[in-house]
Parts: C-alpha cells; structure tokens; sequence
C-alpha cells in the first residue's frame, strides 16, 4: 500500500493533467450529445415513422464495438481528440434521445389539452409545459451518458486523445498494477462524482407537484434561482470548453510543429519520445506527441493520411506487413528495397537506421524449456501439442507471423489464444500459457527469465528499427534531416533492452528514460 501511495506521490502531475483531460473529453461528448439528442428526441415525438428509425439507429451504434468505431473514425477525422470526442457522442446518444422521447410521450394528455385551452401555442405547451414535465426523465438519460462516457473516454487513450486511459493501458504493457490503478481509480471517482451531481441537478428540475411536497412561495423562488444559476453554469462550461479547444487550435497554428506518433508498446513509446525531445531540443519546433497508437497499421495509416509526420518503423514491419513482399533474410537489401518503395507509393522517407535489430522471437518459459530440451523452435514440434501459445493479436495476422510459424515449423500448439501485448506476459508467468511471441529487445524477456528458442530455419525477417518521415515534413522543416538523424547508429539491441528495462520493471517514466538516455548522449 506505501509502494503505491508513493508511486502516486510521485505521479501526482501525471494523475491531475490526464484526469483534467479525462474531464475535458467527457464534457465534450455529453455536451454535444445533448445539443442533438434532446432536439431529436422531442421531434420525433411528433413523427412516429422518424421515431423508429432514430431509436433503431441508436440501438445499433450501440452495437457497434467500440474499437471498430474509433478506428472507422480516424480514417476520415483523424486522430486526437476529434475522432475520440466522436465515437464517445454515438454512444451517448440512445440514453438521451430515449429519455427524452420518453418523458415527453408520457406527459398526462390532460396537461397538454388544458394548456392548449387556455390559449398556449404550440411553442409555448413545448416550453412551458413538456419540457419542463419531461426534464426529470431527460437528466436521468443524461446521467447515465454522462456515467457511461467517463468510462469510454478510456478507450480515447488508444488514439492519442490522452486521459486516464493512457496510464490504464500503460500499465497494461508494462505489467505495472500501480499504474493500472492510478489511471482506473480516479477514472471511477470521477464517474461516482458526476453520477452524484447530476442527480442532484436531476432532483434540483423535477417539478415539485410530482414530489408531493409543500414549498413556501420563498422556497419557490430560491429554486428558480438555483436552475437559472444550474443553466448559467452549463452555459459557462459549454463556452469555456470551447473556448479552450478554438484557442488552443489558434496557438497550434501559429507554432512551427510536427506530430511524431509511436505504435501501443514499450519500446516505441520510448523512442516516440527521445525523438520528441530531442526535435524539442535541437530545433524551434514544437512537437504534438501522439503515443500508443495501436499496431503497424493504424499508426502508418495516419501517416498515410497525413495526420503524423514521423514515427519508428522496422524493415522487416514494412517489408513484410506494409509491402506484402516475400520473405529476405538479407539486413541491407530488405533496407534498400523497404526505403525506394516507400518514397515511391507513399512519399515516406527512410532515415539512417537507430543500430539494434529488434526482430520476433518465439520465448517460452524456463521450466518449459528443461523439461522438453527447448533450445530451437524446431525443437517445440514435438512439445507443442502439450503447451498454450499466447501471441500478440497482430502476430497472429501478419504474413510472417503465426500462420507461417506453424507452416515452416510444422507445429499444431495444444491452443492458441492471441491477446493485447503485455497480458501475454502475464499468462506465461503464471503458467496460463507456456509459449510467447516476443521482441528481441523486450526488457520483459530479462524480468521473467524467458529462454528465447533460436530461429533456426530463418522465419523472422531483419527488423532493424529507423525513423520514417513524411517527404513534405522535411521540405518543410529540412533541419529535421541532421536532427534525426543524430542517432542513427547510437542505440544497439543491449541499449534497447537496458532502455525497456527501465520502464518495464524499474517502473520509470517513458518520458523520462528518453531525457535520461538523449542527456546520457550530450544531445541535451
């Protein structure tokens, strides 16, 4: 318990500016989702064709996973906060607009027949009438959203839109409960806060005929000050929150910048940020940093698409997973043709490579290894009808992952479970699994004692890691050239691992061992 009070101690700012961004994201979405759930949901009062279609709609988004929706998102809204802020308002939706078709639907006829009769038109029974009869069941609707969106904004973190999702699925990768609960418990304050206040407001609108209860004509009108002052209040959070998002969009514009993005693991985060920190250093640009991604695809998609401008790929990633070309054991010719066609399909340039090769390794545990004479993956074809492989989700599906494992070697595993990155550390150390894919450079394989089986029929590609950089991000700051390419060479594979080490089992920062290893360097 003192290792983890110390450790938020110690993270303390980390904690406060994503828990702000956390509150930052949610306000967004439920705010939008109000501006168009409770005018939808009273218009379709008045269309019952339309009511269906809209509820249906709904209910299907609802359906929808929410993964799959982010990254439909960042095809046409990039990354970032907008395509999170998105998927977050879909998903808000139902409650809202059920909600409020609801109440309205369900307000006694009488009412709205003796309003009309005393002369009301039909704006003034809308306004003075049904909103105000229904506004109980349409906060209710809006609570719930608003519950349900501070739990969604977790995914946020997969697409660099931050909040307390990033320490969740940080300490998810680097094995790390404190982190995972640093990031989950403030997450679930910040849920039972809301829920509190907005049940409070919830309380503050329902009408005090339906409460059955006597006021006083003061009490009357110390209420209506209290919803005028509760209406200010959310007016005042609305312009602010967009006050904050047009202002920073200004500043951005402004500014000489880059994004520099990084795939969802250790190791590229690292090197995300010593990249970011060293053009921070060496230069006058500004640097937007977009870390954990998600896989290859996602990351080099957005660079497609222009929405990051440099990140750390590896040959043997673009040759085999982006190129779709057939296996070369050969570093430098796997180099040469990786870098020619990406400047030819895409208008991506190759930097001079970081200097460690951090190619796919086949890892099982060291009491697998003794009791089966584990030595080389050839040698697993007789044991893997008795052991579990837990590999990566996206091993799974490369061309030169476990499909071609089980061709090349011949080997039918006892079962296959493909899951996130870090958690298949966690099956093999409890001996839910016997058999892991893994980098070469993983600070994991060390805190774990894994014996690494040699790749002896020469599956795996060269992956030597290298900085990959849009060709219109250098025409346009060409200083970046000699700036990033200060570490070509620099960062062999016991660097990298000595490096992964550091954030995997010391539990340091990622920002903080890439100022430490660029200081170490004399580049700051």
């Amino acid at each position: 318990m003192k290792s983890f009070i110390f450790f938020v101690i110690e993270r303390r700012h980390q904690i406060a500016s994503l828990a702000v961004e956390h509150m930052e994201l949610t306000a967004a979405a439920v705010i939008i989702s109000i501006l168009i759930g409770v005018p939808l949901g009273i218009f379709i009062t008045n269309h019952s064709k339309a009511a269906k279609v809209v509820i249906n709609f709904a209910n299907l988004v609802q359906a929808i996973p929410s993964l799959a929706l982010l990254g439909f998102a960042i095809s046409f809204l990039g990354i970032g906060m907008v395509p999170a802020v998105f998927m977050i308002t879909l998903y808000s939706l139902l409650p809202i607009i059920k909600n409020t078709y609801t109440g309205v639907m369900n307000i006694n006829p009488q009412m709205i027949e003796a309003a009309r009769g005393i002369g009301m038109s039909s704006r003034q029974v809308l306004f003075m009438v049904k909103v105000p009869l229904a506004l109980p069941v349409i906060m209710a609707g809006v609570r719930i959203s608003a519950v349900t969106a501070i739990g969604l904004v977790t995914i946020a973190a997969l697409v660099g839109a931050g909040g307390l999702g990033y320490l969740v699925f940080s300490g998810i990768q680097t094995v790390n409960n404190y982190m995972i609960i640093a990031g989950a418990v403030p997450a679930c304050i910040l849920a039972l806060l809301v829920d509190y206040l907005l049940g409070r407001v919830e309380l503050l609108v329902t009408p005090l005929n339906m409460r059955n209860i006597y006021v006083s004509a003061k009490d009357l009108r110390r209420r209506k000050a209290m919803q005028k002052a509760v209406f200010a209040g959310a007016l005042a959070i609305l312009i602010a929150v967009l006050a904050v998002a047009s202002g920073k969009a200004i500043v951005d514009s402004r500014q000489k910048s880059i994004t520099i993005a990084s795939k969802d693991y250790t190791e590229q985060q690292i090197l995300g940020n010593i990249f970011s920190e060293l053009v921070e250093a060496q230069t006058d640009i500004k640097v937007n940093r977009q870390m954990s991604l998600g896989g290859s695809n996602m990351v080099f998609t957005a660079m497609k698409e222009g929405l990051v401008d440099m990140y750390v790929e590896y040959t043997g990633t673009a040759y085999i997973n982006i190129l779709k070309l057939p296996n070369n054991t050969n570093p430098d010719e796997v180099y040469k043709t990786t870098k020619d066609e990406f400047e030819k399909l895409y208008g991506i340039e190759w930097l001079a490579p970081l200097g460690f090769n951090n190619t796919y390794t086949i890892a099982v545990r060291k009491e697998t290894a003794e009791k089966y004479n584990l030595a080389k993956i050839s040698d697993l074809r007789l044991s893997a009808p008795y052991l579990t492989f837990t590999p990566t989700v996206e091993f799974a599906n490369r061309p030169d992952g476990l499909v071609e494992l089980e061709r090349l070697y011949g080997l039918k595993f006892k079962a296959i479970y493909p899951m996130e990155a870090a958690l298949r550390y966690k099956a093999i150390s409890t001996d839910s699994s016997q058999v892991v894919d893994a980098f070469s450079t993983d600070g994991l394989l060390k805190e774990y004692g894994l014996v690494v089986l040699k790749d002896d029929r020469f599956l795996f590609p060269p992956y030597y890691a290298a900085p990959v950089v849009r060709e219109e991000t250098l025409e346009k700051y060409p200083e970046l050239m000699d700036v990033l390419n200060m570490l070509a060479g620099r960062i062999d594979e016991e660097t990298m691992i000595g490096l992964n080490y550091q954030v995997d089992v010391e539990g340091k920062d990622y920002r903080d061992v890439a100022i430490g290893f660029l200081k170490s360097q004399g580049l700051m």
